[in-house]
């Protein structure tokens, strides 16, 4: 008897697994022959009434998730608005997007900002204040702790230089301007590289000097403190400081309703650093206020741009 139970459990077992393993077709089914190596795009259909946020991607894309992430969720409860972050790998991504109309809300530096406004009629509407109490920043040009070929900004004529990117104003715009000052140009560096692949471009700038693959490095400050769990930022040394110039600003592409542009205005107003709830919020995104702003608060960052001869059409 229990030889023939422990042959009616096993035959049970088999029938089971071959109804998973090939499921049927009913009478009036054909199988389907599915190949595994045939890849097909799927296309999302969006949610309607969707007002995109994207933050250049100055840093990878979790430290922007990380940082903009409550301040969404906050927005969103505040205005109302179906409010969604994306995420563009590149600086010319963010700027081709906002002229693609695919970027509602654009929160950049200042050197993006007045190339989507002259390119895409973008409009300047608010800006920060950074953690430091200030609505400006400078630039920071740095070298390894152990170079002693560098000392001065002069010592970094002929040398390697790496940058973010070429629309970036702390890591490339703001410094190229500080050299021109000192009687140092582009063409006095035995070379100027910007830094590789989609987000990251500011932490990749630091991690190249301290690599020893370049010379000198340009990045906005507060990007070492960003950097300060993956190396150790001693073995870096900032060489010389720029001047400061208007802050990173939130930019409503052309044609974007103005009420949601009111409702936003609003909701940052309300953001208030004592208030524990907003404190959270704000630290994580790395400022302390937002302010309003219109297009002419970046006119000294137009002049500096036609100074070094930066190039705002496409």
């Amino acid at each position: 008897m229990k030889v023939k139970g422990d042959m009616e459990l096993k035959y049970g077992w088999m029938i089971l697994f071959y109804f998973l393993l090939f499921p049927g077709c009913g009478e009036d089914e054909s199988a389907n022959k599915v190949d595994l190596y045939i890849k097909e795009q799927v296309i999302l259909k969006e949610e309607p009434g969707i007002v995109t946020y994207a933050y250049l991607p100055q840093y990878s894309h979790t430290v922007s998730h990380t940082r903009h992430h409550s301040l969404i969720q906050y927005l969103r409860k505040e205005t109302g608005l179906n409010i969604k972050q994306i995420f563009p790998d590149t600086f010319d991504q963010h700027m081709k997007m906002v002229g693609q109309k695919k970027i509602d809300i654009s929160y950049s530096n200042p050197c993006i900002y007045i190339t989507i406004a002259h390119r895409y009629g973008a409009k300047a509407f608010a800006r920060i204040v950074e953690m430091t109490g200030r609505d400006k920043f400078r630039g920071q040009i740095i070298c390894r702790a152990d170079n002693s070929s560098i000392q001065t900004i002069a010592d970094c004529r002929n040398k390697r230089w790496i940058a973010v990117d070429s629309a970036s104003a702390g890591g490339y715009l703001y410094p190229l301007g500080h050299f021109i000052d000192h009687g140092i140009t582009k063409q006095n560096f035995k070379k100027i590289a910007f830094a590789p692949g989609p987000g990251g471009k500011q932490e990749k700038v630091v991690f190249s000097v301290y690599a020893g693959k370049y010379d000198i490095g340009t990045i906005r400050e507060g990007t070492l403190d960003v950097v300060s769990s993956k190396i150790d930022i001693n073995k870096i040394r900032i060489v010389s400081m720029t001047d400061s110039y208007p802050g990173w600003v939130y930019a409503a592409r052309k044609n974007l309703d103005k009420k949601i542009v009111g409702k936003l205005k609003q909701a940052f107003g309300k953001l208030d650093f004592n208030v524990k709830k907003h404190r959270k919020i704000l630290e994580n995104a790395d400022f302390i206020k937002v302010i309003d702003a219109c297009d002419s608060d970046f006119d000294s960052v137009r002049q500096l741009a036609v100074r070094v001869g930066m190039c705002l059409e496409e």
